[in-house]
């Protein structure tokens, strides 16, 4: 099927199941097990989990959410070939790559996956008017920098940012964020961040790592990263295998204006969608693509611990499970 025809089909798949146009995703129902690979402490508050061992059935370029949103996205350009056999930790199944194509041709073919809606995702509700959100997930890099803008006629120009998983803005164009997990250049030094916005149009706020990012995602291994965006009180954090990281804000003022009267929550909009591997999982440009093989992402509604952020890397990465 042509990718035109093959979206026309998925976005009637997904307004058929209320994703774009129904009901905002239903609290987690007492006594829902959730997926297993989720530590129990967690699971009312997973709004989207992502395996890629759930492809919708009929169209295999769809994924569907093991959350309680039902948020499916769509694995972009690659389709069913974006799923390889790759174990981020025992008792994994497939996972996901990403990848720039073409990097001398702005051609929109880069291998990314997500949702976008210009109305917003109904079933990303949760994160309307949130005070807190998670993203947590396994990566492993195939690379050793940014790679070449696709944009631009100098092969020497790269883009300045590797785009990891994030939840966009209620006014996103495929780009801004709400919620990211990301390698960008600070102050001319690549390094892995939490970059958040509390309101739409509003200023970004960035934690980056002290350690640098080779050492934190050497090349060919899987690591587990999560971030966490205190959107009451402005605090973000970052965490590798289960420990937190030493870090910095970049900004020193408030952005996301939290010194005055809350409480303070994000913009009372449904998000535009998810982005992973890179931004406009619409498909209508390329941006910051990440060579890069993901599992078991995970979008929650709430600041997870640092005790839980370390349960559920225990509990992924406990033999037998």
């Amino acid at each position: 099927m042509s990718r035109p025809r093959r979206v026309a089909a998925a976005t009637a798949a997904l307004l058929a199941a209320g994703v774009l146009a129904g009901a905002a995703a239903p609290p987690a129902a007492a006594g829902w097990p959730g997926p297993r690979g989720v530590h129990p402490s967690l699971r009312e508050n997973l709004v989207s989990f992502y395996d890629f061992d759930h492809p919708v059935t009929g169209d295999p370029a769809l994924e569907r959410d093991q959350g309680r949103s039902g948020t499916e996205i769509e694995l972009v350009n690659g389709g069913a070939a974006m799923r390889v056999r790759d174990r981020a930790y025992a008792g994994s199944g497939r996972a996901l790559q990403t990848r720039q194509v073409e990097p001398t041709v702005a051609g929109n073919d880069d291998w990314k996956a997500g949702i976008w809606s210009a109305s917003g995702v109904r079933t990303l509700r949760p994160f309307n008017a949130v005070a807190g959100t998670t993203v947590m997930g396994w990566f492993k890099v195939e690379m050793t920098s940014p790679r070449p803008n696709s944009h631009t006629a100098n092969p020497d120009d790269l883009f300045n940012a590797i785009g990891l998983a994030g939840v966009l803005t209620g006014d996103s164009d495929g780009h801004g964020v709400r919620a990211l997990l990301e390698l960008i250049d600070v102050n001319g030094e690549l390094r892995l961040v939490a970059l958040g916005r509390r309101l739409d149009g509003g200023n970004s706020q960035t934690f980056a790592a002290n350690e640098d990012w080779r050492t934190l995602l050497p090349v060919g291994e899987w690591v587990h990263l999560t971030a966490t965006f205190d959107f009451a009180t402005g605090a973000m954090a970052l965490y590798r295998n289960g420990k937190p990281l030493a870090g910095f804000y970049t900004r020193t003022d408030d952005p996301w204006l939290v010194s005055g009267p809350g409480p303070h929550v994000t913009t009372a909009t449904d998000p535009r969608g998810i982005k992973i591997g890179g931004s406009y999982p619409q498909d209508t440009r390329e941006q910051n693509p990440c060579d890069c093989r993901m599992d078991s992402l995970m979008f929650l509604d709430r600041v997870v611990s640092a005790r839980d952020v370390e349960k559920q890397y225990r509990h992924m990465t406990a033999r037998g499970h």
